[in-house]
């Protein structure tokens, strides 16, 4: 502790002296009754009283400098994987290394700070030998070691593992950030054991009905020269595929393309396995399971017209290109004896026409509510078609037409059209339109608008809209035929024609899921030492997100056994964790009520099993070296680890830090000095009353 003097403290300190000093001399240099000696002591008492009071007005700092000692941290982490605890080296013992492990943090401990981990699947304090996380990320580790150690005298870190890390990837570049030595305890055998597994798989998880679908298998088998296996493909659990395997070489790697093909809807489950090798290390790798959900991507598009048409032939070819689409083009004689059940999407080519009335077809296009495409021409009879529908009003003033080209609005936002060079649209011819005008009723998202001449108009030409919640679009001319003979006329042109209708009927085929309640897993397939994590949706009649409801959910595997949960409530939905379940798969069945309205939502979803500590069991120690070395560590095989020990003591690293804290206070602070005084005072109070003074 030092006293902080500057200039002023200095002549504070005078100028206090002098006055203790000048009123204790007011006090006793003309007292004749105490003697000589008294009288001094009695002065000299009152004089550091007084200074020492009037020192203390002036709130003078004093300096504290201490000094903290701490000792190097060092943290032991035990990897905690199956790969670990399956595969181990034949002198390794297992009881041995767990003791030698538990006395080398006991050893540590008397000179340091230990902190002890646990690492797999998480990160846990303490140290475990079960070898069960189905996981190694290191990564994951060093991590939290950051985290939790920052600014901490980290000595070392000894990391006990096989090397084999299969999650956050290589752990050396983070461990490289704590800048402490590592020393490693090299686990498991790097010597091959016979083993065959399936490696990878590659696959698209959505494929279409009836569409050719393909698996990229690779198998993998060491030290197996000269056996024969074979590959079998299971589909829902019957066998579909079959291929002969022979192992020629000890360290075998094959590549194997398979084609499916996706005959039924729904989600399926393939099996992906080889037979076992005999006494080969474990089979648990010899299989793996895949979900591949098939939709019906097909589309069948009804293209009714007035009569023969130049145009219908662009835009069945056009849409034909999309292998999902199939189109009927059926003329306006044939209509009023249709099944339009069979169809989503309806094009209305210059119908309803001013030849045939079609009022039987018309009635039922009405009521089946199906997404329609309307192409006006010369033969529309538009008085029918305000009719037919209520989007569009149209009053023609003539039966005569009009030439109309088109040009691409800026603003659309239904679906992305290309037009890499936008003097090829404005090279087309015009189309055909009836004279007239027209009021659209609500909203409209043009594609293109309406070019008269040389002037632009905002009239649009090709819209779409929707009509009680049926999806329409327009196009107010006919002869996009001509539109493709001109793109043909070049190859440098773009194929705007048929991207145009293509992205035209793929809007008017998609349909809106308008459901009040979903429930929809974060996805189809989890691992199982994942979360299970599910979201919901509750709608009001306004089409409004809420949360107010309470939402349950029943979980149920194919045993029987079932889990109850509630959802939490996020800010306009909810969502549920939980937690890891067995492998399997599993249905869930979620309900809610909204005032006197139930609501449920059912869907599967499928737990794999989490065999990736078994793809890997050959020990890398070569890594484990390299970690160790670009630190400042050394590797230690488990029969030597307790000499981790004295490396540790002998390093000049592993060094015990001094701390130094400066900090300064005022004097008042100091209550000795409020003591001092007080004796000060005290005992001349004390010799004076002794001696008769007052």
């Amino acid at each position: 502790m030092n006293i902080f003097f500057t200039a002023g403290t200095v002549l504070a300190i005078l100028g206090c002296l002098i006055l203790g000093i000048l009123y204790a001399w007011l006090m006793y240099y003309n007292n004749r009754e105490l003697n000589r000696r008294l009288k001094i002591a009695l002065t000299i008492a009152r004089t550091l009283a007084v200074s020492l009071t009037a020192f203390l007005l002036f709130s003078p700092l004093i300096k504290k400098v201490s000094h903290t000692l701490e000792k190097p941290l060092i943290v032991i982490a035990q990897d905690n994987s199956l790969s670990v605890a399956q595969v181990e080296a034949p002198s390794f013992n297992a009881r041995k290394y767990q003791d030698d492990l538990r006395q080398l943090s006991k050893k540590l401990s008397e000179k340091f700070e230990v902190r002890t981990y646990s690492f797999g699947d998480s990160v846990r304090q303490g140290l475990d030998f079960s070898g069960k996380d189905k996981t190694t990320n290191a990564n994951a580790l060093i991590t939290q070691i950051n985290d939790e150690l920052l600014n901490r005298n980290v000595g070392a870190i000894i990391l006990a593992t096989d090397g084999i890390f299969n999650r956050g990837g290589n752990p050396a570049y983070e461990l490289n950030k704590i800048k402490s030595p590592v020393y490693t305890i090299a686990l498991g055998d790097t010597l091959p054991k016979k083993d065959a597994l399936v490696a990878n798989i590659n696959y698209n998880n959505l494929v279409y009905l009836d569409n050719d679908f393909t698996l990229d298998i690779q198998v993998q088998a060491t030290d197996s020269k000269g056996e024969e296996t074979r590959l079998t493909i299971l589909e829902d659990g019957n066998k579909i595929k079959e291929v002969p395997l022979s192992i020629n070489s000890s360290a075998f790697v094959k590549d194997i393309t398979l084609k499916l093909k996706a005959s039924k809807i729904g989600m399926h489950k393939y099996t992906i396995g080889i037979a076992p090798l005999r006494n080969e290390i474990t089979t648990r790798n010899n299989r793996q399971t895949i979900f591949i959900e098939v939709i019906d991507g097909r589309q069948k598009i009804l293209l009714a017209a007035a009569s023969p048409h130049p145009d219908l032939a662009v835009i069945k070819q056009a849409a034909t290109q999309n292998k999902h689409y199939e189109v009927d083009v059926v003329l306006a004689d044939e209509l009023d004896n249709l099944d339009l059940s069979k169809y989503n999407v309806v094009i209305l080519h210059q119908l309803p026409g001013t030849t045939l009335s079609n009022t039987a077809f018309l009635n039922k296009l009405q009521q089946s509510k199906l997404s329609c495409w309307f192409i006006l021409g010369a033969q529309s009879n538009v008085n029918a078609l305000n009719q037919v529908q209520k989007g569009v009003q149209f009053v023609r003033s003539s039966n005569n037409t009009q030439e109309v080209f088109g040009y691409l609005t800026n603003n659309f936002t239904l679906f992305t059209v290309e037009l890499p060079d936008v003097k090829q649209l404005q090279q087309y011819d015009p189309l055909i339109s009836p004279a007239g005008n027209f009021r659209i009723n609500g909203a409209n998202y043009a594609v293109l608008n309406q070019r008269t001449g040389r002037v632009n108009t905002e009239s649009p030409l090709w819209f779409f809209m929707s009509d009680n919640n049926q999806k329409l679009s327009f196009l107010l001319a006919e002869g996009i035929w001509k539109w493709k003979l001109e793109e043909a006329k070049s190859e440098k042109n773009y194929p705007f024609v048929n991207e145009l209708i293509n992205k035209t009927l793929q809007y008017l085929s998609v349909k809106d899921d308008k459901r009040k309640f979903k429930v929809y897993p974060a996805k189809n397939t989890f691992e199982e030492n994942e979360h299970i994590i599910l979201n919901a949706t509750l709608y009001n009649d306004a089409y409004e997100p809420i949360n107010m409801p309470e939402v349950n959910v029943v979980l149920k595997n194919v045993e029987g056994k079932t889990f109850n949960y509630t959802f939490s409530k996020t800010n306009n939905a909810y969502r549920l964790d939980a937690g890891m379940l067995p492998q399997g798969t599993y249905s869930y069945n979620a309900s809610t009520a909204l005032g006197e309205k139930k609501f449920e939502a059912k869907g599967l979803i499928y737990i794999n099993e989490t065999i990736i500590e078994y793809q890997q069991t050959t020990a890398n120690h070569q890594l484990l070296n390299l970690i160790s070395a670009q630190t400042g560590g050394k590797m230690y095989l488990p029969d030597n680890l307790l000499k981790i020990t004295d490396e540790i003591e002998k390093s000049e690293k592993v060094k015990t830090i001094s701390y130094e804290d400066r900090k300064f206070e005022e004097l008042i602070s100091l209550k000795w000095l409020f003591i001092l005084i007080l004796l000060l005072l005290s005992a001349e109070w004390f010799l004076r009353k002794r001696n008769g003074e007052i």
